[in-house]
């Protein structure tokens, strides 16, 4: 029922930024988390960076100072500002957000993208 649709992804040179964006079908407000993470091929999917609702942004120690995130609730997206960028990062980014229902019982429900491919070049 909720869509999540990734983009903004591509080819860069080390150093360089990629503005990802997130579009929900449903108002970003209504998300109790909100993350981005990122996979690599044959490896685990890893968080990149968290937004619990009303709580600051964290961010995962390899992109501390580099990634940035950003809500725009007219819009209803959530972005991922990437800056100087390495080919470490390069991976698929992928946009999660989570709802925790309480009623009629307690659950979570995981919403996942289809992904956007990060290429950073040496």
């Amino acid at each position: 029922q909720v869509r999540l649709v990734e983009s903004g992804g591509g080819l860069v040179r080390a150093g360089g930024w990629l503005k990802l964006s997130c579009l929900a079908s449903e108002n970003i407000a209504s998300f109790d988390t909100l993350a981005w993470y990122r996979q690599v091929p044959g490896q685990e999917r890893e968080l990149v960076a968290l937004w619990p609702k009303s709580r600051d942004s964290t961010y995962g120690d390899f992109v501390k100072g580099r990634f940035t995130m950003s809500k725009d609730f007219t819009k209803n997206t959530l972005n991922l500002h990437t800056n100087r960028l390495t080919p470490d990062d390069t991976a698929v980014y992928f946009c999660n957000a989570k709802i925790r229902r309480r009623t009629p019982e307690l659950r979570e429900e995981t919403y996942w993208g289809q992904g956007t491919q990060v290429t950073v070049s040496s």
